[in-house]
């Protein structure tokens, strides 16, 4: 029973680590997804394309989920973007529809209020309708602000050897020891069944894992532990002789 608990914390707390301090300026880059829940086509009716034109004019850069992303995008993973989708209300008389932005857990970080139309083509009803929800965020204020970087220890260090007192000279030689940092494990990720098995060089398998409802956040099959991502790098999180284990990895999917 505690397994099952703290099993249950291990996923929030790989689900919240990316809302901690989170702001939506701290983003640069919103993807739009090309096929909306409710249409059967990708960007049918236009409506992913009028919701990228829209966004723009918040100052964000925008793309669509099956365009090319860009460069830094790319090396900064998914989750350094924004993710926006339309929802639909809709009913028999009437086009509801509202914008509703993520962050790539999941979590909701704002949502627009309700644009309706009560138009029966289906494309001027949907363009309608998303519109009026536009205009329902004149408080989403964006100004594009890169989270700041932690100060760098090597000048704290500087500061501190200043003070410190000379040390006499000595004829014993001290050995220095140096520790390597050890390699990260790469591991690559073939697909099986609903979810991927992670192989290494060996090659061997090391973990089997299974997708969830959160992006980049998996289940490892038989360990009572999760393997997600936190910005560019991958964590383990797992039982192993009763304690709890935190490896990080390189996956290749």
């Amino acid at each position: 029973m505690i397994k099952k608990i703290i099993f249950s914390l291990l996923i929030f707390t790989a689900i919240s680590a990316y809302s901690q301090d989170e702001s939506i300026s701290n983003y640069k880059y919103i993807i739009v997804k090309d096929k909306f829940d409710f249409l059967k086509k990708s960007d049918q009716y236009q409506t992913s394309s009028l919701t990228k034109f829209l966004l723009k004019k918040k100052g964000f850069e925008v793309v669509l989920s099956n365009e090319d992303l860009p460069n830094d995008l790319k090396l900064g993973g998914k989750c350094s973007a924004l993710e926006a989708s339309v929802e639909d209300e809709s009913n028999m008389f009437t086009v509801k529809s509202i914008i509703v932005i993520k962050n790539c857990f999941g979590a909701v970080l704002y949502t627009s209020q309700v644009g309706k139309s009560k138009l029966k083509d289906y494309k001027k009803g949907y363009h309608e309708a998303i519109r009026r929800a536009f205009e329902t965020m004149e408080d989403f204020n964006y100004s594009y602000k890169p989270k700041s970087e932690t100060p760098k220890t090597d000048k704290i260090i500087a500061n501190k050897t200043d003070k410190l007192p000379a040390i006499k000279n000595s004829n014993k030689k001290v050995k220095e020891e140096t520790k390597e940092a050890k390699p990260i494990e790469i591991l690559y990720a073939q697909e099986k069944g609903n979810g991927f098995q992670l192989v290494n060089s060996k090659p061997e398998v090391v973990f089997e894992i299974l997708k969830t409802r959160k992006e980049n956040v998996f289940i490892i099959k038989g360990k009572d532990g999760t393997l997600y991502k936190n910005e560019d790098k991958w964590f383990a999180e797992f039982y192993e002789n009763d304690k709890l284990v935190k490896k990080e990895y390189q996956v290749k999917f």
